[in-house]
């Protein structure tokens, strides 16, 4: 038993790598994850103390679980077999593309990540580019929304810093989760995305499977009460209008839903609304069929140049730069009494009479946006120009013009009261913002839209253009509709 054993040098390393490997796997990793595990547990049970709209054990569990519930869904399964059947591609195939599906849209959401990180980017960013506004419509049906419902921000879609700046101002309230376009799907950015809660949409694919695996996620997050941001457009406005609204996320969560025993779910209108959108040359270089999409070389110098101009700058001369960025929260709009105002059961309709429904639906929802778009001095200035183009404005004469605009958009029925009119310095500044930009020329005090600007005016005229009386509106429609706004 005393006697010594000899071995190789290379075989005593291996034994001893196999020790330390074993010694790792077995106790200090579970004792690590362990320990991030408690305090992660932690860390929620104090976020959701603090939360209205607390966050769901569905967002909780691990992502892998999640992975094989979508995986093997029976409606999942089901289309799998009629693709098998119909096309003669192997089971095994169409289940393989499942799951890389399912891979790819799962989010895996760290709590710790969204406040920690997340929230803290969206302040800090948000803060830093503008002056930020926020209001709503209705306070108290605001606060009356039961916390167990499956609450859905609905939202129209002017700048990629509407993520950021909602997800900073409903932080307090609860942690949202986007659908992301393509573009998010590039490493370190995906990683953050899916931490964040995000999930990854091929807004063009018109793959059946791919559709029935993202219905069917969609399907088990709002049915598990997870809180959802959604752009009805679809994509960012090109030209500052509304588009039409998109009814696929909608028709996913309301196709199954049954208003007698589901939990509700609120859909939540939000109009956003800037002086300065970051991106608006680009959008209108997408509307021009003659531009070239820009290059990632072109965004990248986009990026520098506004560091260079910003970073170091203090924050009135940043805010004189770039304005206000302003956020109303709308009418809450549930669709159990939706259901029931309409009498319908949505799971119990055909596909025809579903559509129907969800249709209307939708377009309730994007009144809902356009009646809380937030009422800024860009836009005001720039519908003074798109109606004047050719005049050259005083600063006096376009203070008289934009005070006169306001009180029509208040008689159309606007969000805005008397007592919210913007200060004559706040307009001045909003010049100075355009004359910097060269959207605007001043000679001797008086203003002239450039040679090039007409496009860009619209652009930010068009986003208040639905409050202004004209055509079939008459005054009569538009005094009904302040009414009831005013309640």
């Amino acid at each position: 038993m005393t006697a010594a054993v000899e071995i190789p040098v290379w075989l005593l390393l291996l034994l001893v790598a196999a020790s330390g490997y074993a010694v790792l796997n077995s106790i200090f990793l579970p004792g690590v994850r362990w320990f991030v595990r408690r305090r992660l547990n932690r860390a929620i049970e104090r976020i959701n103390s603090s939360l209205r709209i607390q966050i769901r054990p569905f967002q909780r569990t691990r992502r892998q679980v999640l992975i094989d519930r979508l995986s093997y869904d029976t409606q999942v399964i089901a289309e799998i077999e009629k693709l098998a059947t119909d096309s003669d591609v192997p089971r095994r195939a169409l289940q393989k593309k499942v799951r890389t599906y399912a891979r790819e849209i799962v989010p895996s959401f760290n709590a710790y990540m969204y406040y920690r990180l997340g929230y803290w980017l969206a302040r800090q960013i948000s803060r830093f580019i503008y002056r930020v506004k926020v209001g709503a419509a209705d306070i108290d049906k605001l606060r009356q929304i039961d916390p167990q419902s499956t609450v859905v921000f609905v939202m129209n879609h002017r700048s990629n810093m509407d993520y950021l700046l909602v997800t900073y101002l409903a932080a307090n309230q609860a942690t949202l989760s986007y659908a992301v376009g393509e573009w998010a799907r590039v490493l370190p950015l995906n990683l953050v995305v899916k931490g964040l809660g995000g999930y990854f949409v091929r807004r063009e694919s018109n793959n059946p499977l791919y559709r029935k695996v993202l219905e069917r996620y969609i399907h088990m997050s709002t049915h598990e009460g997870v809180c959802q941001a959604v752009y009805l457009e679809g994509g960012l406005s090109r030209d500052g209008n509304f588009g039409r609204p998109k009814l696929g996320f909608l028709d996913y969560m309301l196709r199954s839903f049954d208003a007698e025993t589901d939990r509700d779910i609120v859909f939540i209108p939000i109009g956003i609304n800037y002086d300065h959108v970051l991106e608006d040359l680009n959008m209108l270089a997408w509307t021009d069929p003659h531009s070239k999409r820009k290059g990632l070389a072109f965004h990248l110098r986009n990026v520098a140049r506004f560091l260079r101009f910003n970073l170091f700058v203090g924050g009135d001369a940043r805010f004189r730069r770039n304005g206000y960025a302003s956020v109303n929260f709308g009418i809450p709009v549930s669709a159990k009494e939706f259901s029931a105002a309409k009498r319908i059961q949505f799971k119990r309709l055909s596909k025809e009479q579903r559509f129907e429904q969800v249709a209307a639906l939708a377009d309730t929802l994007m009144d809902g946006i356009r009646h809380v778009i937030p009422i800024l001095p860009v836009p005001l200035i720039a519908t003074v120009f798109v109606r004047n183009p050719q005049t050259g404005l005083r600063s006096v004469d376009l203070i008289v013009e934009v005070d006169r605009l306001i009180d029509e958009l208040i008689h159309g029925g606007a969000p805005m009261r008397e007592e919210e009119k913007p200060r004559n310095s706040t307009l001045l500044q909003s010049l100075q913002l355009l004359q910097r930009r060269g959207v605007l020329i001043e000679e001797d005090d008086r203003y002239f839209a450039g040679p090039e600007s007409l496009a860009l005016l619209n652009y930010y005229a068009n986003s208040i253009a639905h409050w202004l009386v004209v055509g079939g509106r008459d005054e009569d429609s538009a005094a009904a509709m302040h009414d009831a706004r005013t309640g």
